[in-house]
């Protein structure tokens, strides 16, 4: 069982969330979103929202950087074994509190809210208590850690990833015999990829970066137009009278958008 759960479960796990994701993006890209409830309470939320995020962010960075990253870079850099141990403890905590704070705010506005509870399914709630549970589990590790500050354990668990995601021989025998939390915060890890695709959690492969150099326009109605007598106004209920309008606004803003060619004509 222990072979199947950390040796077999794993790559169950990742690929199912990553051809979920494709199928799911192929699908139903309309349900591709977080479906947020800000309009609903907007104060709290943001509140919890940036803690949460911005914790998560930096939880999922510093799994990603400390966990593939192979051993030998860290020593030729000098960084001993201790102190990244105590550098990911740090970096970690503060972050981990960071999110868990911002967690719960949001955990307790999605389930004490009427208005929001009624606009969210199971999943919604069920995905951000998974997430609380195991912000939990990893801030309980940092405990456990301080009894290690050799960076034995870290190294343990960095092994095993890098053997997961190079296809390294016997991944399992790297966390037998470790501390069952983190066990359990591997476990519940790898479960939350598993449901990866089926949850609001897919937004994050979209976040909305080409905003930062779109070549876009908006377009806006002054407050002229009303005065000009050609902006928004009671309809007519003659259907002449309303074309003849729509027209008069449609020429309107030809004129408006193209004023050389008006010119020239």
């Amino acid at each position: 069982m222990h072979n199947f759960l950390f040796g077999v479960y794993p790559y169950i796990a990742i690929t199912i969330m990553v051809f979920g994701s494709i199928v799911r993006y192929e699908r139903d890209p309309y349900t591709w979103k977080s479906s947020s409830s800000q309009l609903l309470r907007r104060k709290q939320f943001v509140i919890g929202s940036v803690l949460f995020h911005l914790g998560v962010l930096v939880i999922l960075g510093g799994h990603l950087v400390g966990l593939l990253t192979p051993v030998w870079i860290f020593e030729a850099f000098g960084i001993s074994h201790e102190a990244k141990q105590i550098l990911a403890m740090a970096a970690g905590g503060i972050a981990g509190v960071m999110a868990w704070i911002g967690g719960m705010i949001l955990l307790h506005r999605r389930l004490t809210d009427p208005r929001i509870r009624a606009n969210s399914t199971i999943a919604d709630s069920g995905i951000l208590i998974l997430l609380m549970v195991q912000l939990t589990l990893g801030l309980c590790t940092i405990f456990v850690s301080a009894q290690h500050l050799d960076g034995g354990e870290m190294i343990r668990f960095m092994n095993w990833a890098q053997a997961i995601a190079y296809f390294g021989a016997d991944p399992a025998s790297y966390v037998e015999g470790a501390s069952w939390i983190f066990q359990a915060h591997i476990l519940l890890g790898l479960t939350i990829f598993l449901v990866f695709p089926f949850t609001r959690l897919v937004h994050m492969l979209s976040a909305p970066v080409r905003y930062l150099w779109r070549p876009g326009y908006q377009i806006v109605r002054s407050k002229r137009d009303a005065r000009e007598n050609v902006g928004l106004r009671p309809m007519s209920r003659d259907l002449a009278t309303r074309e003849a309008v729509a027209r008069k606004v449609a020429a309107h803003d030809m004129a408006r958008q193209h004023p050389a060619q008006q010119s020239v004509e």
